[in-house]
Parts: C-alpha cells; structure tokens; sequence
C-alpha cells in the first residue's frame, strides 16, 4: 500500500503478515477522517464561533427557529442526521442497558484502568498531547461516564435524548480538532496521518464494546450472551453517531476482536505522549471519585494502578512507566469483594446504589448540553468548551 505514515510502517508489516485485508483497512484509515463531515466544517470555518455553536446547537437540540439563519450546508448536514441506518434495532438494545445498569460500578472501574488507559497506548494520544488536554483530565473521564451513562439510559439512543445529542456532539468535536491540527505545525501528517483518524476511532468504539466486556467480567461482572450482544449494539451505533465510517465500523463481536487486535500490531510503541496521558487517567481517578483526604488518594491511586496492570499486563503496564506493584492476586480479590458485597446487598440495591455513584461522577453542566467547540488547538488559549 502506498502512503502509510512512517509511524505504522513496521507495525503494519508484521499486522499483514498475519491479516492481510484487516491490515490494509486500518492502516488505509489513518489517512482518514469524517469524509462526510470535514469538508462541511472546513467550509464553515469562516462561520464565527458563537454563530456556529448556536447554530449546532439549535440543530441537534431541534429548534427551527434558530437553525433557519444557519449555511444551508449545515442545515442540510443537520437534516440528514435523521436517517437511520437499515441495521438499526432500538429493541436490541433494551438486555445490554439492564446489565450496564446493575454492573455499572465494576463496568466504569474496568473502562477507566482498562480500556481508556489501554486506548491511549496508540498514536490517539499525540492528539491530546498536542491539544494540552491532559489538563484537564478529570473533567474528560466525568465527560466519558455521563456519555456512557446517557448511551445506556433507556431510550438514550432515540433521537430526542442525551445519548443521542452527546454522541451527535462528539462528532462535532472531533472534527473541530481535526481541524485545529491539520492546521498545526505541531501535527506531523507524514508520520501519523490524519488527526483523530478514522482508524483510531474505529478502534477505541472496538475497545470500548468487546474489550469492555472482556476487563468488565475480570473485575466480577456478569452477562448473558444476549446481554453482551446488547451491548455491543448499543455501542455500535454510538460510534455511527460520532461519525465513524461503516468501513472500520464493527458489525459483530468478532470483528470488533479482529479490529483491535490488528490495530495494536499496526500502531507503533507507546512514547512519552502515551506516558503521559495513561498516568494522568490513573491520577485523576481519586479527583473523578471525590476522594480528597491524601491518604486515601495515596490508597486509591495505588488500587488503580494494580488494577489496571493486572487488566492490561505488566509488558503494557511497564511502557506506560506504571509503579513497579505486583498485581497478583489483585482481580481474585477485588472480584470476591465485589460478588460477597452484592450478595449481602442484594440485586436492586447495588442498582440503586451503581445510578446514583453514575451521577455523581459524571458532568453535568449547570445550563445542560454544551455546544461550544475549542476555538484554538491549546486547550490553554481555546474558549472555555
């Protein structure tokens, strides 16, 4: 294949070795954004920022009146947000969202020290390297549990409600920082492609499903097979949502395997920039859960640390430059603590008891949703978004 970024060039070798098509594909998407949506921000970025934000806003929230002053490009955009796509099945998503809510402690534990800290092992975290968004850490992981949270609150996905409206955001989100770094001197296209690529995000909606499911049941939660299917459709069609192509879109359990999978072959080795944001995620995990007092910081943090090693293996564990604990016996413990608390408990208290720790760690902002979009590619010199 021609034109692979000079980055992947020995990872993706060794991936064509041993999927050839899988390989092509995910290294093809790095060169990739949103092709539907990029060329219609590009062509709005003479809209001014305030403008623009009111008008995505009066877009996705479906107020005519305030759409009617916007670039026909965007009301058309917005219009074709409507469709769905012919694989779509609102009632598949009902056994993944009852298991999401009576796991959700041990779901969002293995999302933070698994998942999140093992996507950030890729090229994606030159992109918040770059942006300086490790900053602002805490607020990112509150911002992943209130999308999560919203994705799997019943009827979340429908057209009307926040997991619908927060995926639809994103989407605009990551076009906006694609824009900011293509435009970069900072941003290396030879090397890296393009900026928050199709092939990153094709990857983390893979880890964020099948992975997911796989850290949730090493830290003691349970599914039905139904129930993991579920699940793996309602993030499927989050990630149609945030704009990920149908090309590096899984469609089955299989597939979202095969993708990471061949992904973490292609992608090059952690550098400093994945040290860093894997480390800051660890650290800011105290500040997300309320935690103040600086003993149990200290106890917390070295919880996360053992856990998320002993989830993503000590090779990971070392490059990311994670204190030298020994992680044995780290997830028998934590699962029989987790499973004899749930039995003293009992089913419908730990549910109640999982929502309200969701909504205490989450972000909800004071006037709802927000709109706005970083309007420079520091975090420290953008607008507050």
């Amino acid at each position: 294949m021609e034109n692979v970024p000079t980055a992947y060039v020995e990872g993706y070798a060794k991936a064509r070795a041993i999927d050839q098509e899988a390989a092509d594909n995910y290294v093809r998407h790095t060169r990739i954004g949103d092709p539907v949506f990029d060329p219609i921000m590009e062509e709005l970025s003479s809209v001014p920022p305030a403008d623009l934000h009111r008008f995505i806003k009066a877009g996705i929230e479906q107020q005519e009146e305030g759409l009617r002053k916007a670039p026909q490009i965007l009301r058309d955009f917005i219009e074709s947000l409507d469709d769905r796509p012919p694989w779509l099945d609102y009632d598949a998503f009902r056994p993944g969202i009852r298991a999401f809510h009576a796991n959700v402690d041990l779901m969002l534990i293995a999302f933070v020290t698994g998942v999140l800290v093992e996507g950030f092992s890729t090229l994606i975290a030159k992109s918040f390297s770059i942006t300086e968004r490790v900053s602002s850490t805490t607020r990112r992981l509150q911002q992943n549990n209130r999308h999560m949270m919203d994705i799997f609150f019943p009827g979340g996905l429908y057209r009307e409600n926040d997991g619908w409206k927060l995926s639809t955001r994103i989407r605009f989100i990551h076009a906006r920082i694609r824009s900011l770094l293509n435009n970069s001197e900072d941003w290396n296209h030879e090397a890296w492609g393009t900026p928050v690529s199709a092939a990153h995000l094709g990857f983390a909606i893979s880890v964020f499903s099948k992975r997911l499911l796989e850290y949730s049941l090493q830290v003691g939660a349970r599914f039905s097979q139904e129930e993991r299917e579920s699940i793996l459709a309602v993030w499927r069609y989050a990630g149609y949502l945030m704009g990920i192509p149908e090309t590096i879109l899984y469609t089955t359990a299989a597939e979202a395997e095969k993708i990471y999978k061949i992904s973490y072959l292609c992608e090059p080795l952690p550098d400093s920039a994945s040290i860093t944001v894997a480390n800051g995620l660890i650290q800011a995990i105290p500040s997300v859960a309320g935690v103040r007092e600086p003993a149990e910081v200290k106890k917390v943090t070295d919880l996360a640390y053992r856990l998320s090693r002993a989830l993503i293996g000590n090779q990971l564990a070392s490059r990311f430059e994670f204190p030298k604990n020994s992680s044995m016996g780290t997830l028998f413990y934590f699962r029989m603590k987790q499973r004899l608390q749930r039995i003293l408990k009992g089913g419908q208290l730990v549910r109640s008891d999982n929502f309200t720790q969701l909504l205490q760690i989450s972000v909800f902002d004071e006037h709802g949703v927000s709109y706005k979009m970083p309007d420079h590619v520091k975090h420290s010199k953008s607008s507050p978004w």
